[in-house]
């Protein structure tokens, strides 16, 4: 595409995901930052009302989401508390889009999506002999003119995918990466014939979705789930499939709490971490 007689190469959308919320300006100059780079670029915003500083439901809802948008997607996530400290800014190429932010464990679900993760007694993960290329943001020619210590969003993380856009090379933004921050995410355990998982994630509207995957509950029957000291017998089709509260499979592909018409998390007083146990009969 020609603009004004220069060439504008045109990559996939960058999207956005932060904690900034939208009662300020920050999402919006982030915005402007990108179009005074790349005018073309398309910029959609996945979510800024991650609750402030949770780097964990930034993490869920990047590895819940990037699957359903092109491969070619810059994602840029800020969900930074240690923004200006020595955490490292960084990017990585996966087989699956793009991401940008900080190195504080933000993009470690997805990384684990391509077999990434930390050793024991570790936070970080090796990068080398993976499918992901990573590097370190040190070259301060794809940057604002001046950086801000609070506000690496605007200055270092948005007009760094605005260049990717363009064609950047991931080569010419700084050092390689050899290892990144990850955290270790919670996976249910097995306790006999139960099943114990945690809630990871509290939506809009109150439901508590889980890390009990639909590939946990293959050919298991006789369903019963407790949770805050109430009992749920077997798994509702869809939230309106029954009154009260109920269990479903929602579109995370993981169990989830419920109440029709309600907010699970108001009325069991639910948060991230709480157990949610799976009993089970008999394997089928």
């Amino acid at each position: 595409m020609l603009e004004n007689g220069v060439r504008i190469r045109v990559s996939g959308p960058i999207a956005l995901l932060t904690d900034f919320g939208l009662d300020d300006a920050y999402v919006g100059v982030m915005k402007g930052v990108i179009l005074s780079i790349n005018p073309q670029a398309v910029v959609v915003d996945l979510c800024h009302q991650v609750a402030p500083q949770d780097v964990a439901a930034g993490a869920f809802l990047l590895a819940t989401s990037y699957r359903y948008f092109p491969p070619t997607t810059i994602f840029v996530a800020v969900v930074d508390p240690g923004v200006g400290s020595a955490r490292r800014a960084i990017a990585l190429r996966t087989p699956h889009g793009t991401f940008v932010g900080p190195d504080n464990g933000l993009f470690g679900l997805v990384l684990a999506d391509f077999g990434i993760s930390a050793g024991a007694g570790t936070d970080r993960a090796i990068l080398s002999g993976s499918d992901v290329a990573g590097v370190i943001l040190a070259n301060p020619h794809y940057f604002q003119p001046r950086v801000s210590s609070t506000f690496h969003g605007r200055d270092i993380f948005a007009p760094v995918a605005a260049h990717l856009s363009l064609g950047v090379p991931l080569s010419a933004l700084g050092p390689v990466l050899t290892d990144v921050v990850v955290m270790s995410p919670l996976r249910p355990c097995r306790r006999g014939l139960e099943l114990v998982g945690h809630v990871v994630y509290i939506d809009h509207f109150g439901n508590a979705i889980t890390d009990v995957t639909a590939q946990d509950l293959e050919g298991a029957d006789h369903l019963e789930i407790v949770v805050a000291g109430h009992h749920i017998r077997g798994l509702s089709r869809c939230y309106a499939d029954r009154a009260g509260l109920l269990a479903l499979i929602g579109s995370s592909d993981r169990l989830e709490i419920a109440v029709a018409g309600g907010s699970a998390a108001h009325l069991l007083g639910l948060r991230p971490g709480d157990e949610v146990i799976v009993r089970t009969g008999e394997r089928a």
